[in-house]
């Protein structure tokens, strides 16, 4: 597996990106392309499918929004761990000042710049982007959802 870095960590996951949320996009448009008002009954089908188009949409954005939830639970439980067994100190104060999207970004930073990157993010308020930018031994996160 390639090493991961700033430039290629982004993940995608193909059958959600590529596949299932194109599909159902397309199904939403063709289902608005083909509504049809001219009648009571045109209009009650053609409601009823577009509510039809609109749940399949949502399904697949719905089951990512609660994967994305739970893996950030997750990097914030790291962090914590981390952040005690490298200094021996509770990460809650520092997690008041942080925001998670920079909690995130911290985490792919190397033991030994952790603590000082958590202090600089902090003083400096970097952003997600400067933080990841700024780290020279990036751990990898290859289990991503």
């Amino acid at each position: 597996m390639k090493a991961q870095n700033y430039k290629n960590h982004a993940r995608y996951y193909p059958f959600h990106h590529f596949i299932i949320t194109p599909l159902t996009l397309i199904y939403l448009g063709i289902t608005v392309y083909r509504l049809d008002f001219t009648g009571e009954e045109n209009t009650y089908a053609s409601l009823y499918s577009l509510l039809g188009a609109i749940i399949l949409v949502l399904l697949p954005l719905l089951a990512r929004i609660y994967a994305l939830k739970t893996q950030n639970r997750i990097i914030l439980l790291e962090m914590r761990q981390r952040y005690f067994h490298l200094t021996g100190n509770s990460f809650y104060p520092i997690e008041r000042q942080l925001r998670l999207g920079q909690i995130i970004a911290l985490r792919f930073a190397g033991d030994e710049e952790l603590a000082n990157l958590i202090e600089q993010t902090i003083l400096k308020k970097l952003s997600p982007k400067e933080i990841k930018l700024q780290i020279k031994d990036w751990q990898g996160d290859y289990r991503r959802v």
